[in-house]
């Protein structure tokens, strides 16, 4: 999918803008023109700028300009997230989809939505007056994130076996003690590695640093060895860690592998996930001692707020401590 051949103009300089400028990544630029394209079909579905027997799908945003973009009022947008709450279909390819997308996914349309008119009123100013300003989100329930104990943690690895045993407990490894994202470790490089310290590319290709333990080191050093009998004189790709065919391990195989060795752990692989160890590592830093903002730096979070949960889930735990004492 490219924008720059689907998207108009006034669409096309905001994708543009956030990819240039802002540094997003492609991933995101994705998600900001798929989220736009939605809303102003539905726009000019209820505006009558195209047939009502149209199918949705096939309305072309091709047209959309300032005019049509500026006429729109808060009560459309809340008329559109009444559409994705009922009747948006929930997997366009399922046999038999349910209705009705769930409340995260619209907020991040209405992020996308806010942005996109932000933009227009205050860098581009094509607009004098913001249209959605009062747009309130929808309300999300804050779920505790779920995390695996420490002795769930070491019974995890203890449990790695098999041909890759050295490379996926080193992959768990860096998991377990460096919170990283699954996307962020498929993309290691050798390169990022230089003696105890590990450079990350997070996401918006955002790089930090982080400072590696004799834990991460010791499975790193061991691991080595059979990446460099496997890849042996090629120099088919810089990625630490590789498939039997030379190739970067895909973020699917890594799932896979994480689900595999939690299952051998008698661990419920359908409760936790590669992005569930990321939860671990944070709650188990917290534990023990690390502070909240630098966490927020290891973890590469933006905001504060969002690492903050970890500080409930730390409340939790002194809770249960309380509950515990005679």
């Amino acid at each position: 999918m490219d924008y720059r051949s689907e998207a108009p103009p006034i669409i096309r300089e905001f994708l543009t803008y956030h990819e240039t400028v802002k540094d997003h990544s492609k991933k995101t630029i994705d998600e900001y023109f798929l989220d736009l394209r939605m809303f102003f079909r539905y726009i000019k579905l209820i505006k009558n700028k195209v047939p009502r027997t149209t199918e949705f799908e096939d309305i072309s945003i091709s047209d959309v300009d300032l005019e049509l973009v500026g006429s729109v009022s808060l009560a459309d947008v809340y008329e559109y997230l009444s559409y994705l709450s009922r009747d948006r279909i929930k997997n366009q390819k399922g046999n038999s989809p349910g209705y009705g997308i769930d409340a995260a996914a619209r907020a991040r349309k209405v992020a996308t939505i806010r942005s996109f008119y932000r933009y227009l009123t205050v860098k581009a100013k094509k607009l004098t007056e913001n249209p959605v300003q009062g747009l309130d989100s929808p309300k999300l329930k804050k779920d505790l994130p779920r995390y695996l104990s420490e002795a769930e943690s070491i019974a995890l690895l203890s449990s790695v076996k098999g041909r890759n045993q050295t490379r996926d407990f080193c992959i768990l490894t860096l998991f377990l003690n460096c919170g990283i994202r699954i996307s962020e470790l498929v993309g290691i490089d050798c390169a990022d590695i230089h003696e105890d310290v590990l450079r990350i590319q997070g996401k918006g290709n955002k790089v930090r640093i982080l400072y590696l333990n004799e834990a991460c080191l010791e499975a790193i050093a061991a691991y080595l060895p059979m990446r460099n009998e496997i890849m042996g004189t090629s120099n088919v790709t810089d990625a630490l860690f590789i498939t039997s065919k030379r190739k970067r391990i895909s973020t699917a195989a890594v799932h896979k592998l994480v689900k595999k060795h939690l299952s051998s752990a008698g661990l419920d692989s359908r409760q936790y996930s590669a992005h569930k160890l990321r939860h671990t590592a944070a709650t188990l830093m917290l534990h023990n001692g690390v502070d909240v903002r630098t966490l927020q730096e290891i973890l590469g979070h933006d905001h504060l707020n969002t690492t903050q949960i970890y500080t409930h889930v730390e409340d939790d735990h002194l809770r249960r401590a309380r509950k515990a004492t005679p």
